[in-house]
């Protein structure tokens, strides 16, 4: 398996949105009700769904977040033959990062439950792809720190 990062494609080519998110300082992640494992929030983009409009409903539908902010951070792409991804080619989603203020009381969706932590879970459902993620997002974070440059502008998807 491969993870790879751009920054920047043609907005076609995206195919899902994952969104690492916190609260209060807290790590946010999801128990799949068919998995004992932990994962951040995302999915597949739909028939003519604009790619944020993708990761503003599986933040919400994965996560019950009714308020919050989400800025885009990275194009990336996982090259792999799995359940997903038959064909084992190059696939491509869109990295945000979320702080979440309020919740839903309920989760209306094939999450059992989510979790507010200070440390990092060390059972992911994607152990080759989540950290990495993670990896990415405290790297721009460090860099934009150093720089103050601000992280929407360094991400340029062509419409």
């Amino acid at each position: 398996m491969e993870v790879k990062f751009y920054d920047n494609i043609d907005d076609e080519l995206l195919k899902f949105a994952v969104i690492i998110s916190k609260s209060s300082g807290k790590w946010v992640f999801c128990k799949h009700k068919n998995r004992d494992t932990y994962e951040v929030p995302g999915g597949h983009r739909e028939a003519n769904e604009n790619i944020i409009d993708t990761a503003k409903r599986e933040l919400y539908e994965e996560t019950g977040a009714l308020e919050f902010s989400i800025t885009p951070i990275s194009v990336y792409s996982v090259t792999d033959k799995n359940e997903v991804n038959g064909t084992g080619e190059e696939t491509f989603g869109m990295l945000y990062y979320a702080e979440i203020e309020t919740f839903e009381e309920e989760l209306h969706s094939e999450m059992e439950k989510i979790f507010l932590w200070d440390e990092l879970p060390t059972e992911w459902t994607y152990p080759l792809i989540q950290p990495k993620l993670i990896s990415k997002l405290k790297e721009i974070e460090e860099a934009k720190q150093i720089s103050g440059t601000d992280i929407d502008s360094r991400l340029r998807i062509s419409h």
